[in-house]
């Protein structure tokens, strides 16, 4: 049998990827004749409305009047904010709360709530008589319906599944077909901002009658050697007939090279097939190797579907002992929990701002993410798998006992066993994928009968996957130990309460244990209390909290004690911080107060600004050198300043203006002197603190300063990339700084900056990390955030330049600009 050529592309991440040359197919529309499968990717020309008229779905409504858009497209994050939308008197048992109490901007004061309409016209060939069409929705916020050509095919409740509908029954061909979608948001559907719309990728796909299932592919690796590696492949090919269907698969290295191949007859729907790969690159957070399987399926001596998958070869074992072992060696899981929503872009995703988040983490150290506490968009996984992240793929926030009015509870009879299947069947080949988490803080942890519903999901993840353990998020401390919960759990998360790990430990020696969720230390990036002392659920009159990372929520403690914790217990599996970027909604410590509409609990900023305790974890987590100063360096003359350095380094001097204020060296026998040195109080003068990274014998390692800084003079931009690909999508962060005339951050200034886009590509959003800020982030304007802010740039489809200029009354204006190719 003839194999296709390779044609060579280059990734979004800059990796070459030979890909077969017949699983290419055109993006863009008609169908054209093919004999395998074809996708469309449905991203522009759609109408929309937030008008509920049920004649929407028919074919011939007049949509001519309504907003055009392009999907991925979160309704909700264009606003206005309003206190009122998500405005309630609740009581959080999550957040230990005993009685009831007003919360506002819980999901982010932003109108996600309401119905909207979707249409879009696809015009179908008559050559694509015959064939099956089916669409598939990465995610729909939330409840859809849909409808082809005024008819209903289906629709899915949970906006975080991923689903497909098969349309081919009502496609009409030779002409204009409509397809409408219903979306609708109930009031409190969630606990943070949810999003609303086609938010994530929508898709068609035509395909022969017979052709793979839609995510019909499960590969495992049973058995994995330096000398070889077993692939065991189950395909599912539905639409099988009287004619002669064979089954050939094909895996493919990294390098695009064939590296073995097995033909079989396909006489049943399931087909299970066993391949051997010489010499196997293994797949590991250091070097992510993804092998790639076509399986064709082949009916009467011609190829009719070419369904396209990708693995790794790793082995995983969580131990009661001695924590988590990637491919027989020992790896403490250094993770985030991640929230979906992506700031300024709200739930709309794009894998540009997803590939930046996860650079951001892991340029910091961390090795793996917690999807919390919902599926993720697909898109999320594969740039795990490329970039060598490990993930916790979790499913829910709530079962069948309430949280929110509109939550979850009302769909978990007749939902909860597709979801999860789904859930599974889609991310079940993901290499980044270790474990299935069931949900998080569950209401069912201090019932006696809600070890049944924990086995319920148990029993399914170990049916539809037996290579993964299950897991959860707890938060109930003892009672999941005595009523039997957390027993039905291949491996137990802890959130917070970290004092608890130890005693589990105790109780249930044989437990493999991690801190599902930790620290919930809360931090406004460039804002310092002096009186820099730990603080327990702080609340201040400017509703921000401080930045030497030292106030904490009531249910948890600072970064210092929960890197103590894991390090002074070695059989723990690891942490997933809570959280790696500051996410929309639950705007802790201040749920009364307003304006408030973001969290605090961020490692880096609402816009990726990384806050001083990025760098503390950096420290702790990455094997770079460290050594960061903190805080700035402007402050009322003679006021004594406390100076913290978050360093890899055990000693360090501070001078200021040349004289030495001391060395300071690492205390193992001190929570805070371990991660973290401390010069308490220090006189301030004006011009310079520098920190000085010194070896035993007092040689210098490195240094960092931090000057005073005059009056503002300037705007200043820092884009993080030169280049964007010509592809209408990618997207261009700039820092906005404002500067003195020597160049120095001005840290405390809070001018209105003006954007103005031209050339080849435009203004998508602005934020600046403030979270108390309600100007809207699709508007060309933002007030700088403690001398800071930032502008998203993106691309369009043509070659060039995009050129931004930044303007603000009384500073010298700044012009940049970034290429398009």
């Amino acid at each position: 049998m003839k194999i296709a050529p390779n044609v060579t592309c280059w990734s979004t991440f800059g990796q070459m990827i030979i890909i077969p040359l017949f699983v290419i197919s055109c993006a863009s529309e008609p169908f054209t004749d093919t004999n395998h499968r074809h996708e469309i990717s449905l991203k522009t020309n759609w109408k929309f409305s937030r008008v509920d008229n049920l004649n929407s779905k028919a074919r011939d409504f007049d949509d001519r009047l309504w907003e055009e858009v392009s999907v991925p497209h979160d309704w909700a994050i264009y606003g206005p904010y309003d206190e009122s939308l998500d405005k309630s008197v609740i009581k959080v048992l999550e957040d230990g709360e005993r009685i009831p109490k007003l919360r506002r901007g819980r999901t982010g004061a932003l109108p996600y709530q309401g119905v909207g309409w979707y249409r879009r016209t696809i015009d179908i060939t008559l050559s694509a008589k015959g064939r099956k069409l089916f669409i598939e929705f990465d995610g729909a916020m939330s409840h859809s319906e849909v409808y082809f050509n005024g008819k209903y095919v289906g629709g899915w409740p949970y906006g975080y599944t991923s689903f497909s509908l098969d349309l081919t029954e009502h496609m009409e061909l030779g002409t204009e077909n409509v397809l409408a979608v219903r979306l609708e948001n109930p009031s409190f559907l969630s606990r943070w901002y949810p999003g609303a719309g086609l938010y994530r990728n929508v898709r068609l796909v035509y395909t022969d009658k017979t052709h793979v299932a839609h995510w019909g592919t499960y590969v495992t690796t049973p058995s994995i050697s330096k000398t070889e590696g077993t692939v065991r492949v189950e395909t599912k090919v539905e639409g099988l007939t009287e004619r002669n269907t064979e089954l050939l698969t094909a895996i493919y290295s990294p390098d695009g090279k064939i590296v073995a191949t097995d033909l079989v007859i396909v006489d049943e729907a399931d087909i299970e097939q066993h391949l051997v790969v010489a010499s196997p690159l293994r797949w590991d957070v250091e070097s992510p190797h993804m092998y790639t399987i076509l399986s064709k399926v082949i009916v009467d001596s011609q190829v009719v579907d070419v369904y396209s998958s990708t693995f790794g070869f790793r082995t995983i074992q969580f131990t009661a002992d001695d924590g988590f072992y990637l491919n027989e060696r020992r790896l403490q899981l250094k993770g985030v929990c991640l929230h979906h929503d992506l700031g300024p872009l709200g739930a709309a995703v794009n894998t540009t701002a997803l590939h930046r988040q996860l650079r951001i983490m892991k340029d910091m150290g961390a090795n793996a993410i917690r999807t919390s506490h919902n599926p993720p968009t697909p898109e999320l996984l594969s740039i795990c798998d490329t970039m060598g992240l490990l993930v916790i793929d979790e499913l829910f926030d709530e079962w069948k006992v309430k949280k929110v009015d509109g939550g979850y509870h009302h769909l978990w009879d007749e939902w909860a066993e597709k979801d999860l299947v789904a859930l599974i069947h889609r991310d079940r080949n993901h290499p980044s994928v270790i474990a299935w988490s069931m949900g998080n803080e569950i209401r069912e942890q201090k019932s006696d009968n809600g070890w049944k519903r924990a086995k319920f999901l148990v029993d399914i993840a170990h049916r539809e996957d037996s290579t993964r353990p299950t897991t959860i998020g707890m938060n109930a401390d003892q009672a999941v130990i005595q009523n039997g919960f957390a027993a039905q759990f291949d491996v137990q998360g802890w959130n917070y309460h970290m004092d608890m790990i130890p005693k589990v430990k105790e109780i249930k020696p044989e437990w493999s244990i991690y801190a599902s969720e930790s620290q919930s230390t809360i931090s406004s990036r460039g804002y310092y209390d002096l009186n820099a002392q730990p603080k327990k659920h702080p609340e201040r009159n400017n509703l921000l909290t401080s930045a030497y990372a030292l106030d904490y929520c009531n249910w948890c403690n600072t970064a210092d004690e929960g890197f103590a914790t894991i390090e002074d217990n070695p059989f723990a599996v690891g942490e997933f911080v809570w959280t790696g970027f500051d996410y929309i909604g639950e705007p802790t410590p201040y749920q009364v107060q307003w304006p408030t509409r973001s969290s605090h609990f961020g490692l880096a900023d609402l816009v990726g600004i990384p806050k001083d305790i990025y760098y503390q974890y950096k420290a702790h987590w990455s094997e770079e050198d460290v050594l960061h100063i903190l805080p700035h360096w402007n402050w009322a003359e003679g006021e004594n300043v406390p100076i913290h350095v978050f360093t890899s380094f055990d000693r360090v001097e501070l001078f200021v203006n040349g004289e030495s204020k001391g060395v300071r060296i690492k205390d193992k026998l001190d929570t805070y002197g371990r991660y973290r040195l401390r010069w308490d109080s220090v006189r301030y003068e004006p011009g310079e603190a520098k920190v000085v990274a010194l070896d035993e014998g007092n040689n210098v390692l490195m240094e960092r300063v931090i000057k005073t800084a005059g009056e503002p003079y300037a705007i200043k931009l820092i884009p993080e990339e030169t280049e964007l690909t010509a592809d209408g999508e990618s997207l261009g962060y700039v820092e906005v700084q404002v500067v003195d005339e020597h160049g120095n951050l001005c840290p405390n200034a809070d001018d209105l900056i003006s954007f103005h886009v031209d050339g080849v590509g435009s203004f998508r959003a602005a934020g600046n990390g403030d979270p108390r800020d309600t100007t809207l982030f699709h508007l060309p304007v933002r007030k700088a955030f403690f001398g800071k802010c930032m502008v998203i740039l993106q691309s369009s489809t043509e070659k060039g330049e995009i050129e931004i200029v930044a303007k603000s009354d009384g500073l010298f204006s700044e012009k940049g600009s970034i290429k398009v190719e």
